[in-house]
């Protein structure tokens, strides 16, 4: 079989104890080195600190693993050519032995396979901007619209038009949940302006969580919260730093798949690291989150086993 599971993952779904999914998109693409190596480590020690068994998702010499040996990670963030990898991109990478980091759509798609019901990122991919008219719409939306785990994230990422993106959530049956908060969150502010349904204990959720699974209904539960109050950034400061690395990206003839690595390396350089540092922060807090639904939702679980 193509997926591996690492012992301890292996152990822990036998048990019926918590695990989290993380996707590798985040440190292989997503942060810059050596920021990346020291948060896959961060990010595991946080969904444990939730009290839940990490397992971060990749492509590794000819198999797709779901959780990683610390070998397995340093070679993952210190690889110079790691292949981004969406659902389409997971048979051509696996089949030739390359390295492949796993996107939300990816992580989603294998932890649902496997059996793991919560995954964590920092923010969600979505509709492009001017996505309207280019089509540029990522595959994290028609994923999560047929893998029915619970992702917890910051919202959409700032570089995106959040609104569209919501608006293609709701038309593809995704509901999104603010987790102590009733607006979306803008993945690097706390702002958007965009109202979500929100939710404030734990035991609430789970009860939404399953009510989802006993109707049956095919896609993701969206849980978004902000980012920690200590780093988020005020929606105007991430506005005029994503409308400058816009521009720079037009001006450098910059396009495709190679804008949203120019555009973050530029908004990271403009706002003197600041943007780095809410990413590191909102994705640790994520993955405790994502720690804590997912215990609570195995001891829920296991409860009805026993009155069962």
């Amino acid at each position: 079989m193509a997926i591996q599971l690492h012992p301890d993952v292996a152990d822990a779904l036998a048990r019926g104890q918590g695990v989290v999914a993380l996707e590798s998109t985040l440190i292989c693409h997503g942060l810059p080195r050596p920021h990346n190596a020291s948060v896959a480590v961060e990010l595991e020690e946080a969904v444990r600190a939730g009290r839940a068994v990490p397992a971060t998702v990749a492509a590794l010499d000819g198999q797709i693993k779901v959780g990683l040996s610390r070998a397995d990670l340093a070679r993952l963030v210190e690889a110079p050519d790691v292949a981004k990898c969406t659902t389409r991109d997971l048979p051509r990478v696996v089949a030739a032995g390359g390295l492949g980091a796993t996107t939300v759509a990816a992580t989603a798609f294998v932890a649902h396979r496997v059996g793991v019901r919560v995954m964590a990122t920092g923010g969600l991919g979505g509709v492009h901007r001017a996505g309207e008219s280019s089509l540029d719409v990522s595959a994290d939306l028609e994923e999560l619209a047929r893998r029915p785990v619970v992702v917890v994230c910051s919202g959409v990422k700032s570089i995106l038009d959040q609104r569209r993106t919501l608006e293609r959530l709701e038309t593809l049956g995704v509901p999104v949940i603010g987790w102590r908060c009733a607006e979306l969150p803008g993945f690097y502010t706390a702002e958007t302006g965009l109202m979500v349904p929100r939710i404030d204990d734990m035991e609430h959720l789970c009860r939404v969580v399953e009510t989802q699974r006993s109707l049956d209904l095919p896609s993701a539960l969206v849980v978004a919260q902000p980012p920690p109050p200590d780093h988020a950034l005020p929606k105007r400061a991430v506005d005029q730093l994503v409308a400058a690395a816009a521009s720079a990206a037009i001006d450098a003839g910059i396009h495709g798949p190679g804008q949203t690595p120019f555009m973050l390396r530029h908004m990271a350089e403009r706002s003197q690291g600041a943007t780095v540092r809410v990413n590191r922060a909102l994705a640790a807090a994520n993955a405790q989150l994502a720690g804590e639904i997912a215990a609570a939702l195995a001891i829920s679980e296991s409860r009805r086993r026993e009155s069962a």
